[in-house]
């Protein structure tokens, strides 16, 4: 783990602790007998629904000074690979264990399931290597932080990293090819909002054994925090585009009226287009460069990102989603000129709902930040009704983590976007760069129409025409922000290409902030 990647994480977590009173009989100590207990489907939703009725109980984050330590002793507190659940066994995935320490002091418990049957997986020091001075008495029983599985995702005879889950209810996945990026989490919770926000934590996880050759691997976890508990299943199949369908029950003990479903949390620090007051060599910074949607209606959407100078949230209401998603949809490593970070190798990730999730929005959250080690970017689902406590609420869908989007479009998609001084220093340029669907096959003389407009502010001098270097469309126009009232200081442009009345692109949204 860089320290680059341990940062965002622990950057990100403000609640950790221990075990809840429903799992305290499942719990083993390094000395004692592991006991299996059995395991069905509804175990983790039968212990959520328990622990929902229980008041909650903080977590206890208590280590020894010697693990309270700072990030490079925990970067050397390593797991022994040689020691991976199923490594002897030749299975196609192998978990190994994170050890509690530096930010992340939450025990988690953790089972393996073998048929109807649920072994605590046992802790104990010599699973692990220690830097000098901080290795625990022998017989010492501190637990686990969290865990990490490996499968043959880039070459058949090495086992790569597919996902961790670590801090929280955060978790990060991997696509072949990919580098860490973007997280997701379990469940947000007053994310955006003016008053503090709630993080719930994954407090136990049982892992399935998988058959052999099985290209898939199920997890089911517990979440607790103090206002909602919840049953999750991950069922990950590794590949390309690494697939994870979750299955998520959530039981409030209160009334969850700013609960965010499926988020996504990533960084944008800047890009060739939106770089003002950037002195750094790479062009670009940034974890995802864009919000995707695919709403009920059809309409797909995309939403640059911005480093933004004050906070702001942007919710797009809808009935039904059918998809949205973070995206890094720059895929050149001249356009990030970065070969540490890597950022063109980082994963998009796709949120498919499965079945009809109602009204509600898709919310983006921009923070600003000055730096590439925290996270400013949150993009979830929020229900436009409340989850009511005392009863389940479901949420199913299905998680891509990918290059581009998950399906095909047949419409234009937004490559880059650009802004910059017109010639009229009272106006701003700004340059839309469009690729693919079947814009991507209009003659070059075809009649095309920009549709363009603002909620604020003059728009002028609209234009579509060739692209020749990308073999796509260019669209650009002028536009004039209303400096004169405090009404103008934020402006949404709508920008997309049209043929006759059909659209051939999807459409740009953008907010302007002065």
């Amino acid at each position: 783990m860089q320290r680059r990647d341990a940062l965002k994480s622990a950057l990100a977590i403000a609640l950790l602790g221990g075990v809840p009173r429903v799992l305290a009989q499942a719990t083993t100590t390094a000395n004692a007998a592991a006991p299996s207990t059995r395991f069905t489907v509804e175990t983790v939703p039968d212990l959520a629904r328990a622990l929902a009725r229980q008041p909650y109980r903080a977590p206890d984050e208590t280590l020894p000074a010697a693990l309270d330590t700072g990030y490079d002793a925990y970067r050397d507190l390593r797991f022994d690979p040689q020691q991976a659940i199923w490594r002897k066994e030749g299975l196609p995935f192998q978990v190994q264990m994170f050890h509690r320490g530096f930010l992340f002091k939450q025990r988690v418990e953790l089972y393996r399931v073998e048929g109807d049957s649920a072994t605590p997986i046992a802790y104990t020091t010599e699973l692990f290597s220690f830097p000098p001075g901080t290795k625990p008495e022998l017989g010492s029983d501190l637990g686990f932080a969290g865990f990490r599985v490996h499968t043959p995702l880039n070459a058949p005879d090495v086992y790569d990293e597919l996902i961790a889950f670590l801090g929280a209810s955060y978790f990060r996945a991997l696509g072949k090819g990919h580098a860490y990026g973007l997280s997701a989490r379990g469940l947000a919770l007053g994310s955006g909002d003016a008053g503090a926000e709630e993080f719930p934590i994954f407090r136990a996880f049982w892992i399935e054994q998988p058959a052999p050759g099985a290209d898939h691997l199920v997890v089911h976890a517990l979440l607790d925090s103090a206002s909602v508990a919840g049953a999750f299943r991950f069922d990950m199949k590794p590949g390309v585009e690494t697939v994870i369908d979750v299955q998520s029950r959530l039981y409030p003990r209160v009334d969850l009226g700013r609960a965010g479903i499926a988020p996504l949390t990533s960084m944008f620090e800047f890009d060739a287009g939106d770089r003002v007051g950037t002195d750094d060599y790479r062009p670009a910074v940034h974890d995802s460069d864009g919000l995707a949607i695919f709403n009920g209606h059809g309409d797909q959407i995309w939403r640059p990102l911005s480093n933004p100078p004050r906070v702001q949230s942007s919710a797009f209401m809808d009935t039904h989603p059918r998809g949205f998603g973070l995206m890094q949809r720059k895929r050149g490593f001249g356009d990030y000129a970065d070969i540490e970070a890597r950022y063109h190798q980082r994963p998009s990730l796709w949120i498919e709902p499965r079945g009809r999730w109602g009204k509600g929005a898709v919310t983006l959250v921009e923070i600003p930040t000055g730096d590439e080690y925290h996270d400013n970017i949150v993009a979830f689902w929020r229900p436009e009704k409340s989850l009511r406590a005392g009863r389940e609420h479901r949420f199913d869908y299905r998680m891509h983590w990918c290059d581009t989007h998950a399906w095909q479009s047949a419409l234009a998609v937004v490559s880059d976007t650009r802004i910059g001084a017109a010639p009229d220093p009272t106006r701003r340029l700004v340059v839309i760069d469009l690729e693919g669907g079947r814009l991507a096959s209009m003659p070059r003389d075809a009649k095309l129409t920009p549709d363009v407009w603002a909620t604020r502010g003059e728009v002028s001098g609209a234009v579509v025409y060739p692209n020749p270097e990308t073999q796509g469309w260019r669209l650009s126009f002028e536009f004039r922000p209303n400096t004169d009232s405090a009404d103008g200081r934020d402006v949404e442009l709508h920008a997309r290409v049209l043929e006759g009345h059909a659209p051939l692109s999807e459409t740009w949204l953008y907010r302007w902030s002065t």
